[in-house]
This record gives structure tokens, sequence and C-alpha cells, in this order.
């Protein structure tokens, strides 16, 4: 009698492999520690952002974005909100953008290609700080921003929804005529309002989960393209 074939792992990002890998011990761990230490280490996005100098598997979820969207192109100015730790901002310099700065409340080591500034958005002289740092109007502006969770999912969609319009406000008016704003947002049903002045204030209007998203967790990205100008 034939033996079926044995199952292979599933595959993560360019191919890798992902293998079952069992913690050695659990003494002095949480249970909650312990589930998040053994799915970082059976994670194949984890393992390939290693492997290739990504600093977060995060930046699986861009490429993934762009490469469905085409957002990054060459000479293009990017904004990079919530940069820490900077998984992006590198996506965006090893995509050939001319321009990238990275902004975060923390602190973010340094990438070559791109200018990190530790502060906040709201701050009112940053539009122009950022204007002037880019040498203009901004053609992309980048939000993978999400506040602590609470681990209460109405709250915790609330308080990201918020944070998603205070990043949309603010790429209004820095944001270049025909451009683009990518934010996180996470499943709830108020993310469909946020929509609604998207599309008067953009061409397209779309949600999209990346396959590094992972499955059991409710974020979303919302990718706006073509910008028509503040109203």
């Amino acid at each position: 009698m034939t033996k079926p074939p044995a199952k292979r792992p599933p595959k993560g990002p360019a191919g890798t492999r992902s293998l079952s890998v069992s913690l050695r011990t659990a003494r002095g761990r949480t249970t909650a520690s312990q589930r998040w230490l053994a799915r970082q280490l059976n994670d194949p996005y984890v393992v390939a952002a290693k492997a290739e100098g990504w600093r977060s598997r995060a930046a699986f979820k861009l490429i993934e974005l762009d490469e469905k969207f085409h957002l990054l192109r060459p000479g293009m100015r990017v904004l990079d909100l919530g940069a820490a730790p900077g998984g992006w901002t590198q996506v965006a310099v090893r995509r050939g953008v001319a321009h990238v700065v990275g902004l975060d409340l923390l602190p973010v080591d340094p990438v070559q290609g791109a200018v990190l500034l530790q502060g906040d958005f709201n701050d009112p002289d940053m539009p122009a700080r950022l204007e002037a740092l880019l040498g203009g109007k901004v053609d992309l502006v980048l939000s993978d921003m999400a506040p602590n969770t609470t681990g209460h999912a109405a709250t915790d969609h609330l308080r990201i929804i918020a944070l998603a319009e205070l990043a949309l406000d603010f790429a209004t008016r820095i944001l270049a005529p025909g451009g683009a704003f990518v934010a996180k947002v996470f499943q709830g049903g108020t993310e469909k309002e946020m929509l609604k002045p998207m599309k008067r204030l953009f061409a397209s209007v779309r949600h999209a989960k990346p396959p590094a998203s992972r499955k059991e967790s409710s974020e979303l990205y919302v990718v706006a393209t073509g910008f028509r100008g503040a109203e």
C-alpha cells in the first residue's frame, strides 16, 4: 500500500518554508509570552525578515501592498508616519524612492538613504518642516501606526480609526495632487465610515489585507490613490 505524501509546511515570503519549532523551556514565562514566542519562532515572515535584513516582518506588508497597487516609484517623495522600527522606511529606500522621511514619537536607528525624525505629526509646524526636508509636497504618505491595544476589540477599533483619521487629515495638508495615502485600520464597522470623505478626496479608495498580515488579525489597510486636493 502506497503511503500518502507527507504534508509540506506552508510557504512564506520568497518561497521560504515554515518549520515547526518548539520552545525548549517555558520556565519563567507567562502563557501569553509562550504563545507569542512560539508564534515568532514559527512565523516564516519573521525568519525571512531576519535573513533579508528587514527590521520587522511588517516590511513584507508594504512590499505586498506595493506589488498590488504600485505605490512606490523612483523619484517620489515619501513620508512614513509611525516609522519605528524602520521596516517600511527600508522598503521605500530599497525600492528606489528619491526622498524618504520617517517620523515617529520614538527614536529610530538610522536608515541609509532616509531621514529619520523624532516628533509628533500633530505639531503645528510639522507640515512646513517636512516640506522643507523633502523639497516640496509629498507623493505618498504611509501610516502603519497603531495605538497600544487594550484587548477590548471595540475600543481598539475606535482608537485606531481615530488615529487613521488624524493621519488622513495630516496627509491632505502635505500631499501633492495625484498623491497616495496608505493607513492601517482594524475591522469593526466604522472603518467604512472613514471611506466616505476619502472618496471625495481621492480618485480610488480600496481596502486590502496583504498576505503578511496574520489571518487571525483584524487589521486591514486602506489604500487611497489619485489625491484631488484638500476640500
